[in-house]
């Protein structure tokens, strides 16, 4: 582990991340919560391990960040690893609470607007996910907005997903983004996905063929001075996907349990990933885990080409 020079914020790099950041390697960043809140233990363990292994193999380096004792970790080793996916009561952090985990010296998993901060302060400019939050379902009375959309105005990071999860409106969360000036580009396909499946109905805001051509987009992007991230909708492999029509029938029906248990806020989205993996007997984790590591090998191609200066 290297200590960065920082006397307020408590910050470490891992070997391997030191050592790509020493040569210039290619990195891309990952988050936390989909290990502590995204899936049950041992195949948190079994999907965090198989999306590093993904990314090295692409030529590039893995930075799975955490806050661990009150320590922002740009990479975590191996036992690191392990002891984050046995943890029950880590919290879930964003942009909000980051800051109050780092100075309460608390262990936190990072989402995704709270893993673009601190890739942004890392220097890293990829970052490989399963699906950014958005828009909530009835939010025109909740008010429920994910700050991962606020985050992607604003933090230059390339944020690689298979779109909103769909459990979100969708058709909202791409009005917001648009609102923003977030750039939304779905690789290799007309049609933009919706986490489960490779279609939500809806048409791509932009469509691009590459990893390289992503890349340039972006470098044309720092070049006009444009700040804020870019979101690249990457479909789940085709044989992996659950169809759009059948996935919105468990996700009706996960609503309800949800509204009738009156969870709220931030328990919403784990308690639906829940009921889904039951109502799909499974087959929803199967899938997430097959995006996700899609999702992880895409982001080490375009940083691979971001590289390549």
């Amino acid at each position: 582990m290297t200590k960065a020079i920082s006397p307020l914020l408590p910050i470490v790099y891992s070997g391997e991340v030191t050592a790509a950041k020493a040569r210039n390697a290619p990195i891309v960043a990952l988050e936390s919560t989909i290990i502590t809140h995204g899936m049950p233990y041992p195949g948190n363990l079994e999907m965090a391990r198989s999306v590093e292994s993904i990314i090295r193999q692409q030529g590039a380096v893995p930075a799975t960040i955490a806050v661990i004792d009150g320590v922002l970790h740009i990479g975590l080793d191996t036992a690191q690893i392990e002891a984050l996916a046995r943890r029950h009561d880590a919290m879930k952090l964003s942009r909000a609470d980051i800051a109050f985990a780092l100075a309460e010296r608390r262990t936190g998993a990072t989402t995704v607007a709270a893993t673009m901060i601190a890739a942004a302060r890392a220097g890293i400019s990829v970052f490989a996910t399963g699906g950014i939050g958005g828009v909530h379902r009835g939010a025109e009375e909740t008010f429920d907005i994910s700050a991962d959309l606020e985050e992607l105005g604003r933090t230059p990071v390339i944020v690689v997903s298979a779109g909103p999860k769909a459990i979100l409106d969708i058709p909202k969360t791409l009005e917001y983004l648009e609102t923003r000036g977030v750039p939304v580009v779905t690789y290799d396909s007309e049609e933009f996905p919706a986490f489960w499946s490779r279609s939500s109905g809806l048409p791509s805001p932009l469509t691009l063929p590459s990893p390289a051509a992503i890349a340039n987009f972006q470098r044309m992007r720092e070049q006009l001075g444009i700040e804020g991230g870019m979101l690249v909708a990457n479909p789940v492999p085709l044989a992996d996907e659950i169809p759009r029509e059948e996935m919105e029938i468990y996700i009706g029906r996960a609503l309800v349990n949800a509204e009738r248990e009156e969870i709220t806020g931030k328990n919403v989205t784990p308690f639906l990933l829940d009921n889904l993996f039951h109502l799909t007997d499974g087959r929803s984790l199967k899938t997430n885990i097959a995006l996700v590591e899609n999702n992880a090998r895409l982001a080490a191609e375009i940083a691979v080409a971001m590289n390549d200066r």
